[in-house]
């Protein structure tokens, strides 16, 4: 780490997707998933509610990415904790294409899965799980080229 620099994200929001997993050879594996958080106020000169929706890439890695995939489903709330890295890549046009990622580095689910209705239940989660992601040599990112849903 650069003296005098930090790189750290903390973000609580709601999973807009399942985890998408990618294997490579040698066992290394990541997993994908958009992850929204909302903001919401009153706009003082209208008096109206607003609100807005900004969606974050959670990228994972290994047995971190493996959990997250049997366990996260789309709408879940989930604590993440990482750092973010920008990727720069070619479209299928050849241009030169950026996308900001957040590594995740640790992850705790919010929703219980044990719950009926496990909306209801966010609030206030019966021991939610935690898990440190892997800090092993990691493969490099390869960009797949699904449309996100965002």
């Amino acid at each position: 780490m650069a003296s005098g620099t930090l790189n750290k994200v903390m973000l609580i929001g709601h999973t807009g997707d399942d985890v998408k997993m990618t294997y490579f050879d040698g066992g290394g594996c990541i997993g994908r998933f958009p992850l929204a958080t909302n903001e919401e106020y009153i706009n003082k000169s209208t008096n109206e509610k607003v609100s807005n929706t900004e969606w974050h890439n959670i990228v994972v890695r290994n047995k971190a990415a493996e959990i997250c995939e049997k366990y996260l489903k789309k709408g879940d709330k989930v604590y993440i904790e990482g750092r973010i890295k920008t990727r720069k890549w070619q479209d299928d046009k050849g241009m030169d294409r950026y996308t900001t990622d957040v590594q995740c580095t640790e992850f705790t689910f919010l929703t219980p899965k044990d719950s009926v209705n496990p909306t209801a239940a966010t609030t206030n989660p019966s021991e939610p799980q935690k898990a440190q992601a892997s800090k092993a040599q990691n493969p490099p990112i390869e960009e797949d080229n699904d449309d996100l849903p965002f």
